[in-house]
Order: C-alpha cells, then structure tokens, then sequence
C-alpha cells in the first residue's frame, strides 16, 4: 500500500490528487505512445503516482525524476526499493533545472507546484506557484520540450497558463479533468485569500464544494494532430 503517515507541513499528502496524476500519467502519456524512451518528472515527491503507474503499465522506458524535499526523496527511495523499480524510475535529490536532462527527454511530466500566494511562507514552501499559482508550471513550457504533462488547477489562472503555452507552440493535444476537494494546504488562510482574489481578477474558477484539476498533455504544435485548448478553457472555466 503506498501511503505516507509523515506530517503534513513535511511531505505533500493528497491521495486523491496523487491518484489523478497517476492515472493521467498512465492514460495520457505511459498508454497513449510508444516513443516515449526517457521521461523526466520535476517534483516527484514519495513517489507514489509514477509507482503506481508503472505498476500498472508496460512501458518499458525510464523515467529520471527530481525531487528537493529530503524527506519526501527518502521515501521515495524506499518505495522504489520495496517494489523492485529502480532500472526504471530514479529520483534524484536535486534541482530538475540544474541536471538539464529534460534536454534530452521525449517528455516532461510533473504536478507542478500551483499554489497562489504572495510569497513562498505558506505550510509547504516548495508547493509555492508564484503570485498566480502558474509560475512554475510557465518554467516548465518555456524550455521547449516536444511534449509536456502538466496537472493544471482551475483556481491557478488556468487561460493564462494556456495561453502562455499556445504562445509558445504548444497545442493541447490531450486532457482529463476531475473535480476535486479544497483540502488542507489550498485552505491555508493565506492560499486562500490569494485564490479569492485571482477570482475578482477572472484568474480563478471554483464554486463553494470543488475546483477542477486537469491533467494536460501539451504538444508542440507541429506534431500535434489536434488543439482542444479551447474545450480545456470552456471546462476549466465553468465556474
């Protein structure tokens, strides 16, 4: 059973999330083609999803991932162990932007940090997206990888992130969308006066039980077959 008993305020816990992104990871990416050789994730955390994926599936590529949380790297060592994944799935405890292996990936995959605040002092500072939630998620677009996974939150300035993406050659070539909870780290009173004003602003999308979260495949535009960026906008805005 893959869980984590750790402390909140130390390692990101969200089951539902995590299973989302594991599924989209499977159904977007892992079942969807067969070229995918070497996938590089930022922020992998314990481990989980991409364990769960790849327990799942046949693919037989690798998949190097990047993780700083010391703690959540320890766990995700052990985990790797436990279930006998290592010639597949490596995390490293180091920045994913400093190794410049994604340079050579055929895909980026990551949930990325997508919590809107004015500064990174909130219970998890690595799970800081920037003043709209969308920060990280942008650096991730801009460094031009062919296809690009990216778990997308309504309330995290979604069309800008879109946008942003299509500007950079991207189309959305795929996407699934779940509704989720707000849970313990996006009700942190100060996660939750950002994402109240991003909505005055129409940079956020929510109703009073749930937010969306999509897992978003973008793909260079020249290989891409279609763009439903804008049935992702219609969906991620319905709020």
């Amino acid at each position: 059973m893959l869980t984590s008993s750790n402390p909140l305020k130390q390692v990101f816990h969200c089951p539902e999330e995590s299973d989302f992104y594991s599924h989209c990871l499977e159904s977007l990416v892992l079942n969807a083609s067969d070229n995918s050789r070497l996938i590089v994730e930022f922020g992998s955390g314990e481990g989980s999803p991409v364990i769960k994926s790849l327990l799942r599936t046949d693919f037989n590529g690798t998949i190097q991932g990047f993780e700083l949380n010391n703690v959540a790297w320890k766990i995700a060592q052990s985990q790797i162990k436990q279930y006998q994944i290592g010639e597949q799935y490596t995390v490293n405890n180091c920045s994913f932007f400093d190794s410049l292996l994604y340079q050579s990936a055929d895909c980026v995959i990551s949930n990325p940090p997508y919590l809107p605040a004015v500064d990174d002092k909130i219970y998890q500072p690595l799970l800081h997206g920037g003043s709209d939630g969308s920060t990280i998620a942008k650096k991730l677009l801009s460094l031009d990888c062919e296809r690009v996974l990216l778990m997308v939150s309504s309330y995290s300035n979604p069309v800008g992130l879109i946008d942003y993406a299509l500007d950079r050659g991207y189309s959305v070539a795929n996407f699934e969308v779940a509704p989720l909870t707000f849970g313990y780290y996006s009700s942190e009173p100060k996660v939750k006066s950002a994402i109240a004003n991003l909505r005055k602003q129409g940079m956020a999308f929510y109703s009073d039980n749930i937010y969306l979260l999509a897992g978003v495949l973008f793909q260079k535009q020249q290989k891409s077959r279609r763009d439903l960026s804008i049935e992702l906008i219609q969906l991620m805005t319905a709020f």
